[in-house]
């Protein structure tokens, strides 16, 4: 079972006849879902999830005023649901606490965003770590009246600005290039093991979230960035590239091999997408042609290696 189907269930068979009783009036002024932490929100949970905070449950939006009119009431009428549904039971941690129930909108938007919306510009956006952005846009909406949450919610999975968007993906190609197309070469030469697993690693984390950047969505927590490549459109193939990348049975004379693989699948993808039409396969070399294709001027006059950080 999984957790977003159970928590779908169990709003339908228990929680809305509840709030049909008790809060009909009410009922059209409320988003109703599971968004937010947690691998059942992304569809990520297995049998090794169900042991803390997994379970029955579902959350409640409501906007300001209706969460001061009637916000405690609605969640001690939520507390009261049976804790227990086809056999499970939310075990729920001191960490895990909150994740579910009622909820104000920008209350619950700024505890991920920062800001109880939108944000409203370059800073704001650079601010706000990207699992955060993955964790409202993630799960499903169970009630849906298009208030608010789900305006918001939309918003958000348009993604990124382009210009913001076109800045990690420079950054994060620039990152690529340095760390697995020059440097894991020459440190595999002069056989520094901790040096060639960090440089696999550098070089795996932002060639993961190039592929995120390229889909136009939002990179998960670290634990379900690889995972969470199978559900993407594009360049979904990259998923056995990295296992086989960082699988510690793969012949070390292959990894160079293999970053170079990604490296050309991803610049095929650049070029689909128009950022570059140069045939140069060391991304370092069409990190300058992409930074250029920036409208804001001073975002494109940071440099390809500071990410566009302008907090």
């Amino acid at each position: 079972m999984k957790g977003l189907l159970l928590s779908k269930q169990y709003y339908s068979e228990i929680g809305l006849p509840m709030l049909r009783e008790q809060f009909k009036p009410f009922l059209n002024r409320m988003t109703i879902g599971l968004v937010g932490e947690g691998s059942d929100c992304f569809g990520f949970d297995d049998e090794l999830s169900q042991d803390h905070d997994w379970g029955p449950g579902f959350s409640i939006w409501l906007d300001q005023n209706d969460y001061h009119l009637l916000g405690k009431e609605l969640l001690t009428a939520y507390q009261n649901l049976p804790k227990s549904y086809m056999g499970y039971q939310r075990k729920e941690t001191p960490e895990g606490r909150g994740r579910l129930g009622v909820h104000s909108t920008g209350e619950f938007y700024a505890r991920y965003l920062g800001v109880p919306g939108i944000p409203r510009s370059i800073g704001e956006w650079h601010r706000i770590p990207e699992a955060n952005l993955a964790a409202v846009t993630n799960g499903e909406l169970f009630f849906n009246p298009e208030l608010s949450f789900a305006l918001i919610r939309d918003k958000l999975l348009d993604f990124y600005p382009e210009d913001i968007r076109i800045k990690k993906i420079v950054y994060d190609a620039a990152i690529m290039a340095q760390s697995g197309q020059y440097n894991l070469p020459r440190i595999m030469h002069r056989n520094e093991p901790v040096a060639k697993a960090l440089a696999c690693a550098e070089f795996v984390r932002h060639a993961i979230s190039m592929v995120y950047l390229l889909n136009k969505r939002y990179r998960p927590y670290y634990k379900w960035m690889h995972r969470g490549i199978l559900d993407l459109p594009a360049l979904s193939e990259t998923y056995e590239s990295f296992t086989a990348l960082c699988n510690p049975m793969t012949a070390p004379e292959a990894l160079i091999d293999i970053v170079e693989m990604i490296c050309q699948t991803v610049l095929h993808e650049l070029q689909l997408q128009g950022l570059t039409s140069k045939n140069s396969s060391f991304l370092l070399d069409h990190c300058n042609v992409i930074n250029g294709k920036i409208h804001d001027e001073k975002l494109r006059s940071i440099h390809i290696m500071d990410g566009g950080n302008t907090s």
